[in-house]
């Protein structure tokens, strides 16, 4: 079982990605604005945005507690 100050870490990291992934959101959304914007830059960005999310969502598990215990 994890104690309080172990998922510290975790959050902390959780929270940084969080905001990364809302900065790429933002950026994404201003470069898709531009009709001449470089498509391989955006798919690029996406696919970060996404690598993310898949690393919120391992975190976020990591975070729930094991109903089990």
């Amino acid at each position: 079982m994890m104690n309080i100050n172990s998922l510290e870490p975790l959050r902390l990291k959780l929270a940084t990605l969080r905001m990364e992934h809302r900065d790429l959101d933002s950026a994404i959304s201003e470069l898709e604005k531009n009709p001449f914007a470089d498509q391989i830059q955006v798919r690029r960005l996406k696919k970060r945005k996404l690598v993310l999310k898949d690393m919120i969502t391992k975190l976020e598990s990591q975070l729930i507690p094991d109903l089990n215990a």
